[in-house]
């Protein structure tokens, strides 16, 4: 089977999502507190290779009004240092509005603000990666 990675690019962290194995269901398995391009790209290809993922899912930051941002062009030059690396298919989805919803999510569990910081990136990418099963079903 072929699992998918997504991921929620921040200028902080990375927050990462893996598939199962058959595509179904996306679940968080951790945030990359970000050092240095280097090494966020070697500790992504880690996963990659881990588990064994054959696409990408990268969240897009796009404006309300469809068009992209400063935000939106660092994730673009972060996946092309990551392409340079690691040949992998990538697909680009839109991300409006994941980490509102994310937080939400988080608020309504009644999570304090602490453990929510700690855990709102991962569950975005979660956000990203579901909403690409879902729509390629």
């Amino acid at each position: 089977m072929q699992r998918l990675l997504g991921l929620d690019v921040g200028d902080k962290t990375i927050g990462i999502a893996v598939s199962d194995p058959l595509g179904l269901t996306a679940q968080g398995i951790k945030t990359i507190r970000r050092t240095s391009i280097k090494k966020d790209i070697k500790e992504i290809i880690e996963i990659i290779e881990e588990y064994n993922i054959v696409k990408l899912i990268v969240g897009l930051p796009k404006n309300m009004n469809n068009t992209l941002g400063p935000q939106g062009e660092k994730v673009f030059k972060f996946v092309e240092r990551l392409k340079e690396k690691k040949q992998i298919e990538i697909i680009y989805q839109d991300e409006r509005l994941t980490t509102v919803s994310a937080q939400k999510t988080l608020i309504e569990a009644d999570m304090s603000r602490s453990k929510r910081k700690k855990v709102v990136d991962k569950l975005a990418a979660v956000y990203i990666l579901q909403t690409y099963l879902d729509m390629n079903k």
